[in-house]
């Protein structure tokens, strides 16, 4: 049951920011991201995650992305508590699932 709730939500975060953004754009806003210094920590047994993930589809992997199970110290390191946390060349960090018009806002970058 749990398995069937986290498939329709990652289908429901797919279909709603999926249908409004190309692939292509969705590749260069992801980019972006990286290039502007975003990092994205996560777990795979975390549904929040799964959702942000299931936000970026295949550009998931122009991302700054750690998967804190495989790499515990450094989220260790980065004083990771939350997942998912995004950090920031600024020096903040948040947790959640976050918009893209927020993670915009932070970095600089546009979703056209």
């Amino acid at each position: 049951m749990k398995k069937l709730i986290l498939i329709l939500m990652i289908l429901s975060v797919a279909l709603l920011y999926g249908c409004t953004n190309n692939p292509a754009e969705l590749d260069d806003f992801a980019k972006c991201l990286n290039e502007n210094g975003a990092e994205f920590y996560g777990a795979e047994w975390c549904p929040h995650c799964q959702e942000q993930k299931a936000m970026f589809g295949d550009a998931l992997k122009y991302l700054d992305f750690t998967e804190c199970t495989e790499d515990q110290q450094k989220c260790a390191d980065e004083g990771i508590e939350y997942l998912p946390t995004w950090k920031f060349v600024d020096g903040t960090s948040v947790s959640g699932v976050k918009s893209y018009d927020y993670l915009a806002e932070k970095t600089g970058c546009s979703l056209s």
